[in-house]
C-alpha cells in the first residue's frame, strides 16, 4: 500500500521539474499533532516527529533517537530509516537536486536545518500529498473560548502590555504570532483543534499600537466575536494577510523562525526588516503564575487518584486476562471519575516486555500483547483536566525480577532523584542537569536515547518550550517553570524502564529548587535498596509520605491500605 502512494507521488515530479519531494511531520500550524498527517500518509509512521525525503529511486525516513525502532517496524520496508542528529541528510544527497517543498509547511530555519545547502529548494504552492490524495473534510468546527483571568492567573490586558514592553526595549514595531499555542497563551483562549490539547488554531499581528489581526477559520470565532474581552480585535481570513501586512506601519518585525512558514515570512519581507525571529511568548508562557502552579497542583491531585487506584487494581485486583490496550482503556476509565477530565494529552504508551523497549510505542488492536506477570510493564500517559495538564510514567511488575531489571530501575531511579534534588543555584541550565539524571547508568556503560524532559504547559502543550533537560538545552531554569523529569534505560526486545514526573521551579528563602507536582507511587518491588543512599531512602519515604496524606481521603480502605505500604521498607 505505501508502495503505491510512493509510486503516485513519483509519478508526477516531471510536472514539476523535481527529483524529490520532502515531506515534514507538521501542518501549517506546525503543531506537534498535525492535521491532516501527510507524513503518516505516505509512509505509514505515527511518530509525533520526524520527516521523509522521497527521491525517484530510494526513499528516505528522518527520526531522532525515540523512535528507531518504531519506524524500521511501521516503514522500514519502504523507507531507509536515518537516526537525527547521529546521521544528516547530507549523506544522502551525492549531488545537486531539485528537491520540491510546500512553502507553508517550513520556515527558512527549518528547510535548511533538515537538508542543508546540498539540494536546490523548489518551492510548490501546492501540496503533492494532497493533490494525490483526497482531503476528508472535518465537518466539525469546534468553536474558540475564554478563560477567565481567575483561571490563568492574568488579564489579556496585562499580557499584552507585558509582550509590547518587552518588543519596545528591542525596538520592534510589529509581531506575527504564528504559534497558535502562544496565541492562545496571550488572549486566554483555548480550543479543540488539536486531539491532545484545547489549542485553537489561529495566528495574529500585534502592533505598537495595540493593533490586533486575529487570523482563523469564521466558523470557530462565533462564541468570542461578541465576547468582551476580544471586542478589540479585528478578525480577518487568512486570504486578506498580504493585504494587511501592505497597510501596517513601522519599519521592522518579529517572527517565529521555528513556526513563520516562509510563504508568511517572504510577505512580511517584502515591506518590513526582520529584526527578531524568536517570538517572546515562549519565555513569558513558560513562567507559570501563583494561580497556574496552584491550578496544575489540583490537578495532579485528581490524576494521582486515578492512577494511583489504576497501579492497585493492576497489580492486586485484576485477575483475568489483559491486553496492553484493555489496561489503557481502564486507566481512562479511572481518569474518566473525574468530572474535570477532559481527554489524553497525548497517546497513552503502554508496553510490556519486548514493546516497553520502543521509547514511543502505541497499543492497538494488531499489536497488543498480554500483560504477562513475568514482564515489566511501562505505561506513560497524562491528562487534560479543567485546569491543569500531567504527564506521568511508571514502570510496573507482578512477580519477582532478576537483579539485572532491578538495578537497571535503581539506576534510573537514581537518575531522578539526583534531578529533583538538583540545586538549582548553582546548576541551572538542562544540560548540566541532564548529566545527573545518566550518571549513575553511565558508570555501567548504559544510556537512554531521548532527553531527561521537556517543558510543559498550563492546559495547554504537553510538550513545551523553551526550557528542557537534554543534552543541548541551555535555557536558564526560571520560577514557576514546569518540566518533566523522565530518564529511562531500553534493552531492545526484552523490557524498557522510565520513570517520570512532572516538577516547577520553586522558590522559598531565597533558594530555587524543584518540587514535584505528580502524586503517584513508585514502583517498590523494583527497588534493590541496597543501591541507595541515606539521602535516596529518605526521599522515597517522604515522597510516599506525601502522596499518602494528599490521596487518602480519595481511596477506598484497601487502596489505602495498601498505599501506605510504601511507607515500609
Amino acid at each position: 500500500m505505501i508502495k503505491k502512494k510512493i509510486l503516485k507521488l513519483r509519478s508526477i515530479y516531471k510536472n514539476y521539474n523535481i527529483e524529490g519531494y520532502i515531506i515534514p511531520k507538521n501542518d501549517a500550524y506546525f503543531s506537534e499533532y498535525s492535521s491532516p498527517d501527510r507524513l503518516k500518509l505516505i509512509s505509514n509512521f505515527s511518530g509525533s516527529a520526524g520527516y521523509a525525503v522521497i527521491l525517484n529511486k530510494k526513499n528516505y525516513l528522518f527520526v531522532d533517537g525515540r523512535y528507531t525502532l518504531q519506524a524500521k517496524i511501521e516503514s522500514g520496508k519502504q523507507f531507509k530509516i536515518i537516526e537525527i542528529p547521529k546521521e544528516t541528510p547530507k549523506s544522502i544527497f551525492k549531488r545537486k537536486i531539485n528537491l520540491g517543498f510546500d512553502p507553508q509547511l517550513f520556515t527558512n530555519f527549518t528547510i535548511r536545518r533538515k537538508v542543508g545547502n546540498i539540494p536546490n529548494l523548489i518551492p510548490i504552492n501546492e501540496n503533492l500529498i494532497d493533490k494525490i490524495f483526497q482531503k476528508k473534510d472535518r465537518k466539525i468546527s469546534y468553536k474558540f473560548y475564554n478563560l477567565s483571568s481567575k483561571i490563568t492567573g492574568e488579564s489579556i490586558s496585562s499580557k499584552i502590555d507585558r509582550l509590547l514592553y518587552n518588543l519596545k526595549s528591542k525596538k520592534i514595531d510589529n509581531i506575527f504570532i504564528s504559534a497558535p499555542e502562544n496565541v492562545a497563551w496571550l488572549l486566554n483562549l483555548r480550543g479543540k483543534d488539536n486531539p491532545f490539547s484545547p489549542i485553537p488554531n489561529c495566528k495574529l499581528i500585534l502592533t505598537k499600537n495595540r493593533k490586533i489581526f486575529f487570523f482563523s477559520c469564521p466558523k470557530k470565532i462565533q462564541k468570542i466575536k461578541n465576547d468582551k474581552n476580544y471586542k478589540k480585535l479585528k478578525f480577518c481570513n487568512y486570504h486578506s494577510f498580504e493585504e494587511i501586512i501592505n497597510n501596517l506601519n513601522g519599519k521592522n518585525f518579529c517572527v517565529d523562525k521555528n513556526t513563520c512558514s516562509i510563504t508568511n515570512e517572504n510577505i512580511i519581507k517584502s515591506k518590513f526588516k526582520i529584526k527578531l525571529n524568536l517570538d517572546p511568548c515562549y519565555i513569558l508562557k513558560s513562567i507559570k503564575n501563583k494561580t497556574e502552579l496552584k491550578n496544575m497542583s489540583i490537578t495532579h491531585i485528581k490524576d494521582g487518584v486515578a492512577l494511583t487506584k489504576f497501579i492497585y487494581w493492576l497489580k492486586n485486583i485484576n485477575r483475568k486476562k489483559i491486553t496492553e490496550v484493555n489496561a489503557q482503556k481502564k486507566l481512562e476509565s479511572f481518569r474518566k471519575l473525574n468530572k474535570d477530565y477532559l481527554f489524553p494529552s497525548f497517546n497513552t504508551i503502554a508496553g510490556t516486555g519486548s514493546n516497553g523497549a520502543i521509547v514511543h510505542y502505541r497499543a492497538e488492536k494488531k499489536t497488543t500483547k498480554e500483560i504477562q506477570k513475568k514482564h515489566i510493564f511501562l505505561c506513560d500517559s497524562g491528562g487534560q483536566y479543567k485546569y491543569g495538564t500531567t504527564d506521568v510514567t511508571r514502570t510496573i511488575c507482578f512477580s519477582k525480577q532478576k537483579d539485572e531489571i532491578k538495578n537497571q530501575y535503581t539506576n534510573v531511579l537514581k537518575g531522578h532523584i539526583a534531578v529533583v534534588q538538583t540545586n538549582l543555584k548553582k546548576m541551572n541550565i538542562g544540560k548540566k542537569i541532564d548529566i545527573r539524571a545518566r550518571r549513575f547508568l553511565k558508570k555501567r556503560g548504559l544510556d537512554y536515547s531521548h532527553g531527561t524532559g521537556h517543558g510543559v504547559g498550563f492546559f495547554l502543550n504537553v510538550h513545551e518550550g523553551p526550557q528542557s533537560i537534554s543534552k543541548y538545552n541551555s535555557i536558564k531554569l526560571r520560577e514557576g517553570m514546569i518540566l518533566s523529569n523522565e530518564p529511562g534505560y531500553y534493552k531492545t526486545g526484552q523490557y524498557g524502564i522510565r520513570i517520570e514526573n512532572l516538577v516547577y521551579v520553586k522558590k522559598y528563602l531565597n533558594k530555587l529548587f524543584f518540587e514535584n507536582l505528580t502524586l503517584v507511587p513508585l514502583e517498590k518491588d523494583l527497588i534493590n535498596f541496597n543501591l541507595l543512599n541515606k539521602e535516596e531512602k529518605n526521599y522515597i519515604f517522604n515522597y510516599h509520605l506525601t502522596i499518602y496524606l494528599k490521596l487518602k481521603r480519595y481511596l477506598t480502605k484497601n487502596e489505602k491500605k495498601w498505599l501506605a505500604s510504601f511507607l515500609e521498607f
